[in-house]
Protein backbone atom coordinates (compact mmCIF):
# COMPACT_ATOMS: atom_id res chain seq x y z
CA UNK A 1 0.00 0.00 0.00
CA UNK A 2 0.82 3.66 -0.66
CA UNK A 3 0.90 6.47 1.47
CA UNK A 4 0.70 9.86 1.47
CA UNK A 5 0.14 12.79 3.75
CA UNK A 6 -2.99 14.69 3.54
CA UNK A 7 -3.24 18.15 1.96
CA UNK A 8 -0.65 19.94 4.32
CA UNK A 9 -1.03 18.22 7.22
CA UNK A 10 1.02 15.67 8.70
CA UNK A 11 -1.36 13.09 8.40
CA UNK A 12 -0.42 9.90 6.52
CA UNK A 13 -3.35 8.29 4.71
CA UNK A 14 -4.02 5.36 2.34
CA UNK A 15 -4.17 6.20 -1.17
CA UNK A 16 -7.01 4.62 -1.81
CA UNK A 17 -10.06 5.34 0.58
CA UNK A 18 -12.68 2.64 1.32
CA UNK A 19 -16.14 4.96 0.33
CA UNK A 20 -18.49 3.27 3.12
CA UNK A 21 -22.17 3.92 1.68
CA UNK A 22 -22.53 0.30 0.58
CA UNK A 23 -22.40 -0.55 4.47
CA UNK A 24 -25.81 0.16 5.92
CA UNK A 25 -28.66 -1.85 6.87
CA UNK A 26 -30.66 -2.14 3.69
CA UNK A 27 -34.05 -1.43 5.86
CA UNK A 28 -33.18 1.30 6.74
CA UNK A 29 -32.13 3.74 3.83
CA UNK A 30 -33.41 4.42 0.23
CA UNK A 31 -30.94 1.84 -1.34
CA UNK A 32 -31.20 -1.54 -1.41
CA UNK A 33 -28.19 -2.51 -2.60
CA UNK A 34 -25.91 -1.82 0.79
CA UNK A 35 -24.51 -4.82 2.98
CA UNK A 36 -25.56 -5.64 6.58
CA UNK A 37 -22.64 -5.88 8.81
CA UNK A 38 -22.50 -9.64 8.28
CA UNK A 39 -21.79 -9.25 4.73
CA UNK A 40 -19.39 -5.95 5.25
CA UNK A 41 -17.24 -7.62 7.92
CA UNK A 42 -15.39 -9.24 5.35
CA UNK A 43 -14.76 -6.31 3.00
CA UNK A 44 -13.79 -4.00 5.66
CA UNK A 45 -11.20 -7.34 6.85
CA UNK A 46 -9.66 -7.44 3.21
CA UNK A 47 -9.11 -3.49 3.09
CA UNK A 48 -7.27 -3.47 6.48
CA UNK A 49 -5.29 -6.87 5.39
CA UNK A 50 -4.68 -4.78 2.55
CA UNK A 51 -3.04 -1.95 4.03
CA UNK A 52 -6.17 0.33 3.60
CA UNK A 53 -6.08 2.77 6.61
CA UNK A 54 -8.62 5.49 4.96
CA UNK A 55 -12.61 4.81 5.73
CA UNK A 56 -15.47 7.76 4.54
CA UNK A 57 -18.54 7.44 5.87
CA UNK A 58 -21.60 10.21 6.48
CA UNK A 59 -24.30 10.36 9.08
CA UNK A 60 -27.22 10.08 6.34
CA UNK A 61 -26.05 6.54 4.93
CA UNK A 62 -28.84 4.14 5.56
CA UNK A 63 -29.78 6.42 8.35
CA UNK A 64 -26.50 6.22 10.68
CA UNK A 65 -26.34 2.24 9.99
CA UNK A 66 -23.00 2.90 8.01
CA UNK A 67 -21.36 4.44 10.73
CA UNK A 68 -22.90 2.00 13.40
CA UNK A 69 -21.33 -1.26 11.16
CA UNK A 70 -18.07 0.91 10.12
CA UNK A 71 -17.71 1.68 14.00
CA UNK A 72 -18.17 -1.85 15.47
CA UNK A 73 -16.15 -3.79 12.56
CA UNK A 74 -13.18 -1.44 12.93
CA UNK A 75 -13.54 -1.32 16.39
CA UNK A 76 -13.30 -5.16 16.42
CA UNK A 77 -10.14 -5.50 13.73
CA UNK A 78 -8.07 -2.53 13.81
CA UNK A 79 -6.04 -0.16 16.31
CA UNK A 80 -7.58 2.93 16.39
CA UNK A 81 -4.43 5.13 16.35
CA UNK A 82 -3.80 2.79 13.28
CA UNK A 83 -7.30 3.92 11.19
CA UNK A 84 -8.32 7.36 9.90
CA UNK A 85 -12.03 7.65 10.22
CA UNK A 86 -13.59 10.30 8.12
CA UNK A 87 -17.45 11.30 8.28
CA UNK A 88 -19.48 13.90 6.84
CA UNK A 89 -22.76 16.16 8.08
CA UNK A 90 -25.76 18.35 6.36
CA UNK A 91 -28.35 15.68 5.28
CA UNK A 92 -31.27 15.45 7.04
CA UNK A 93 -31.59 13.16 9.90
CA UNK A 94 -34.81 13.74 11.59
CA UNK A 95 -38.14 15.07 10.50
CA UNK A 96 -39.12 18.89 11.85
CA UNK A 97 -36.58 22.26 11.70
CA UNK A 98 -33.18 22.03 12.25
CA UNK A 99 -33.19 17.93 11.04
CA UNK A 100 -30.56 19.29 8.23
CA UNK A 101 -27.89 21.70 7.24
CA UNK A 102 -24.59 23.13 8.94
CA UNK A 103 -25.66 25.26 11.75
CA UNK A 104 -23.88 25.51 15.04
CA UNK A 105 -27.01 23.87 16.47
CA UNK A 106 -26.90 21.05 13.92
CA UNK A 107 -23.35 20.19 13.64
CA UNK A 108 -23.42 20.17 17.53
CA UNK A 109 -25.76 17.50 17.56
CA UNK A 110 -24.19 15.62 14.58
CA UNK A 111 -20.64 15.29 15.91
CA UNK A 112 -21.90 13.91 19.02
CA UNK A 113 -24.54 11.39 17.22
CA UNK A 114 -21.86 10.72 14.74
CA UNK A 115 -19.50 9.88 17.45
CA UNK A 116 -21.68 7.84 19.38
CA UNK A 117 -22.66 5.23 16.34
CA UNK A 118 -19.17 5.16 15.52
CA UNK A 119 -18.17 4.12 18.89
CA UNK A 120 -15.01 6.36 19.26
CA UNK A 121 -13.81 9.60 21.30
CA UNK A 122 -13.19 11.58 17.72
CA UNK A 123 -13.61 11.14 13.95
CA UNK A 124 -9.92 11.89 12.12
CA UNK A 125 -12.07 14.16 9.61
CA UNK A 126 -15.05 15.45 9.92
CA UNK A 127 -16.94 17.35 6.58
CA UNK A 128 -19.23 18.95 5.58
CA UNK A 129 -21.33 16.97 2.84
CA UNK A 130 -22.14 19.86 0.44
CA UNK A 131 -22.61 23.85 1.05
CA UNK A 132 -25.19 24.96 3.02
CA UNK A 133 -26.73 28.38 1.50
CA UNK A 134 -29.37 29.11 4.34
CA UNK A 135 -26.48 29.30 7.04
CA UNK A 136 -23.62 32.23 7.31
CA UNK A 137 -20.07 30.46 6.96
CA UNK A 138 -19.31 32.25 9.40
CA UNK A 139 -21.21 30.49 11.95
CA UNK A 140 -20.54 26.99 10.10
CA UNK A 141 -16.53 27.79 10.33
CA UNK A 142 -16.90 28.65 13.80
CA UNK A 143 -18.58 25.70 14.73
CA UNK A 144 -16.39 23.29 13.01
CA UNK A 145 -13.50 25.33 14.63
CA UNK A 146 -14.99 24.37 18.44
CA UNK A 147 -15.42 20.89 17.34
CA UNK A 148 -12.12 20.43 16.90
CA UNK A 149 -10.72 22.43 19.46
CA UNK A 150 -13.57 19.91 21.60
CA UNK A 151 -10.84 17.27 20.45
CA UNK A 152 -14.15 15.57 18.60
CA UNK A 153 -12.55 15.97 15.49
CA UNK A 154 -9.20 16.06 14.15
CA UNK A 155 -9.08 17.60 11.19
CA UNK A 156 -12.03 19.20 8.88
CA UNK A 157 -12.80 18.67 5.31
CA UNK A 158 -15.38 19.93 2.59
CA UNK A 159 -17.43 18.78 -0.14
CA UNK A 160 -18.64 19.47 -3.66
CA UNK A 161 -19.24 23.02 -4.15
CA UNK A 162 -18.13 25.79 -6.46
CA UNK A 163 -14.28 27.20 -5.87
CA UNK A 164 -15.43 30.66 -4.32
CA UNK A 165 -17.20 29.10 -2.03
CA UNK A 166 -14.73 26.83 -1.06
CA UNK A 167 -12.61 29.89 -1.40
CA UNK A 168 -14.87 31.89 0.76
CA UNK A 169 -14.60 29.31 3.51
CA UNK A 170 -11.30 28.82 3.71
CA UNK A 171 -10.63 32.92 3.85
CA UNK A 172 -13.46 32.88 6.65
CA UNK A 173 -11.68 31.02 8.95
CA UNK A 174 -8.17 32.57 8.09
CA UNK A 175 -9.46 35.49 8.79
CA UNK A 176 -10.67 34.62 12.39
CA UNK A 177 -8.45 32.42 13.65
CA UNK A 178 -10.75 29.33 13.11
CA UNK A 179 -9.42 26.04 11.91
CA UNK A 180 -9.45 25.73 7.77
CA UNK A 181 -10.57 22.74 5.56
CA UNK A 182 -7.90 20.71 4.98
CA UNK A 183 -9.24 18.75 2.03
CA UNK A 184 -12.07 18.87 -0.69
CA UNK A 185 -14.48 15.35 -1.04
CA UNK A 186 -15.49 16.46 -5.10
CA UNK A 187 -16.94 14.58 -7.83
CA UNK A 188 -14.17 13.50 -10.57
CA UNK A 189 -13.89 10.77 -12.87
CA UNK A 190 -12.77 10.34 -16.34
CA UNK A 191 -16.51 11.18 -17.43
CA UNK A 192 -16.90 14.40 -15.56
CA UNK A 193 -13.58 16.59 -15.22
CA UNK A 194 -15.35 19.80 -14.47
CA UNK A 195 -13.18 20.54 -11.73
CA UNK A 196 -10.15 20.58 -13.60
CA UNK A 197 -11.01 24.10 -14.26
CA UNK A 198 -10.93 25.76 -11.05
CA UNK A 199 -11.29 23.29 -7.78
CA UNK A 200 -8.35 21.16 -8.65
CA UNK A 201 -6.08 24.24 -8.80
CA UNK A 202 -6.93 25.85 -6.21
CA UNK A 203 -6.71 22.80 -4.04
CA UNK A 204 -3.03 22.49 -4.99
CA UNK A 205 -2.26 25.88 -4.73
CA UNK A 206 -3.59 26.23 -0.75
CA UNK A 207 -1.95 22.29 -0.36
CA UNK A 208 -5.76 20.99 0.53
CA UNK A 209 -6.05 17.16 0.21
CA UNK A 210 -8.15 16.24 -3.15
CA UNK A 211 -10.27 12.79 -2.36
CA UNK A 212 -12.57 12.12 -5.61
CA UNK A 213 -16.14 10.45 -5.06
CA UNK A 214 -17.28 8.58 -7.48
CA UNK A 215 -14.09 7.48 -8.85
CA UNK A 216 -15.78 4.69 -11.47
CA UNK A 217 -18.66 7.05 -12.07
CA UNK A 218 -21.57 4.98 -10.09
CA UNK A 219 -20.16 1.98 -11.71
CA UNK A 220 -20.19 3.24 -15.29
CA UNK A 221 -16.52 2.85 -15.46
CA UNK A 222 -16.13 -0.40 -14.90
CA UNK A 223 -18.98 -2.28 -17.18
CA UNK A 224 -20.14 -2.04 -20.71
CA UNK A 225 -21.95 1.03 -20.75
CA UNK A 226 -25.50 -0.79 -21.54
CA UNK A 227 -24.61 -3.19 -18.80
CA UNK A 228 -26.98 -2.54 -15.41
CA UNK A 229 -26.45 -2.93 -11.59
CA UNK A 230 -29.26 -3.11 -8.84
CA UNK A 231 -27.49 0.00 -8.23
CA UNK A 232 -27.47 1.48 -11.60
CA UNK A 233 -31.27 0.77 -11.83
CA UNK A 234 -32.44 2.66 -8.39
CA UNK A 235 -30.01 5.07 -8.27
CA UNK A 236 -31.66 8.16 -9.03
CA UNK A 237 -29.33 10.56 -7.78
CA UNK A 238 -26.67 8.89 -10.33
CA UNK A 239 -28.71 8.92 -13.46
CA UNK A 240 -28.60 13.21 -13.17
CA UNK A 241 -24.88 12.55 -13.38
CA UNK A 242 -23.56 11.30 -16.63
CA UNK A 243 -25.09 11.29 -19.98
CA UNK A 244 -25.06 9.43 -23.50
CA UNK A 245 -22.12 11.49 -25.18
CA UNK A 246 -19.86 9.34 -22.39
CA UNK A 247 -19.94 6.36 -24.01
CA UNK A 248 -17.01 7.03 -26.07
CA UNK A 249 -15.13 7.49 -22.94
CA UNK A 250 -16.92 4.11 -21.21
CA UNK A 251 -15.56 2.17 -24.54
CA UNK A 252 -12.16 3.87 -25.07
CA UNK A 253 -11.69 1.98 -21.24
CA UNK A 254 -13.31 -1.48 -22.45
CA UNK A 255 -10.20 -1.48 -25.28
CA UNK A 256 -7.56 -0.66 -23.01
CA UNK A 257 -8.55 -2.83 -20.18
CA UNK A 258 -9.32 -5.59 -23.11
CA UNK A 259 -5.84 -4.69 -24.88
CA UNK A 260 -3.99 -4.89 -21.33
CA UNK A 261 -5.96 -7.80 -20.13
CA UNK A 262 -7.19 -6.36 -16.74
CA UNK A 263 -10.53 -5.14 -15.38
CA UNK A 264 -11.89 -1.63 -16.36
CA UNK A 265 -11.71 -0.03 -13.19
CA UNK A 266 -8.23 -0.55 -12.95
CA UNK A 267 -8.02 1.53 -15.70
CA UNK A 268 -10.13 4.08 -14.59
CA UNK A 269 -8.60 3.99 -11.33
CA UNK A 270 -5.31 4.37 -12.82
CA UNK A 271 -5.87 7.32 -14.45
CA UNK A 272 -7.26 8.98 -11.68
CA UNK A 273 -4.59 7.93 -9.36
CA UNK A 274 -1.92 9.93 -11.74
CA UNK A 275 -3.03 13.18 -11.54
CA UNK A 276 -1.11 15.56 -9.45
CA UNK A 277 -3.88 17.15 -7.13
CA UNK A 278 -5.64 13.80 -5.89
CA UNK A 279 -4.95 12.24 -2.69
CA UNK A 280 -7.01 9.40 -2.36
CA UNK A 281 -10.13 8.61 -4.73
CA UNK A 282 -12.69 7.06 -2.69
CA UNK A 283 -13.81 3.93 -3.76
CA UNK A 284 -17.62 1.99 -2.61
CA UNK A 285 -16.53 -1.60 -1.62
CA UNK A 286 -19.65 -3.91 -2.40
CA UNK A 287 -17.74 -7.36 -3.81
CA UNK A 288 -14.04 -8.32 -3.02
CA UNK A 289 -13.12 -7.55 -6.69
CA UNK A 290 -13.45 -3.70 -5.82
CA UNK A 291 -10.89 -3.80 -2.88
CA UNK A 292 -8.44 -6.01 -5.25
CA UNK A 293 -9.11 -3.86 -8.40
CA UNK A 294 -8.50 -0.16 -6.80
CA UNK A 295 -5.22 -2.07 -4.88
CA UNK A 296 -3.59 -2.77 -8.00
CA UNK A 297 -4.85 0.26 -9.94
CA UNK A 298 -1.61 1.91 -7.82
CA UNK A 299 0.73 -0.25 -9.76
CA UNK A 300 -0.29 0.17 -13.37
CA UNK A 301 1.18 2.28 -15.36
CA UNK A 302 -0.43 3.80 -18.51
CA UNK A 303 1.36 5.12 -21.48
CA UNK A 304 1.11 8.50 -22.85
CA UNK A 305 -1.07 6.64 -25.78
CA UNK A 306 -3.34 5.73 -23.85
CA UNK A 307 -4.28 8.52 -21.26
CA UNK A 308 -5.06 10.30 -24.62
CA UNK A 309 -7.24 8.02 -25.58
CA UNK A 310 -8.47 8.01 -22.33
CA UNK A 311 -8.95 12.08 -22.50
CA UNK A 312 -9.14 13.06 -25.95
CA UNK A 313 -13.34 12.25 -26.20
CA UNK A 314 -14.20 14.28 -23.03
CA UNK A 315 -17.01 17.12 -23.59
CA UNK A 316 -17.25 20.08 -21.13
CA UNK A 317 -20.87 19.29 -19.48
CA UNK A 318 -22.72 21.66 -16.76
CA UNK A 319 -21.55 21.93 -12.98
CA UNK A 320 -22.97 18.54 -11.79
CA UNK A 321 -23.02 16.65 -7.74
CA UNK A 322 -23.48 20.13 -5.34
Amino acid sequence: MQFVKLGATGLDVSRICVGCMSFGMPDRGVHEWTLDEEASRPLIRQALEAGINFFDTANVYSDGTSEEIVGRVLGDLARREEIVIATKVNGAMHEGPNAHGLSRKAIMTEIDNSLRRLGTDYVDLYQIHRWDAATPIEETMEALHDVVKAGKARYIGASSMYAWQFSKAQYTARLNGWTRFVSMQNHYNLLYREEEREMLPLCQDQGVGVLPWSPLARGRLAREWDATSTRSRTDEFGKKLYQEGDRVIVDAVGRIAAERDVPRARIALAWLLRQSAVTAPIVGAGKPQHVDDAVAALSLELTEKEIEQLEQPYAPRSISGH
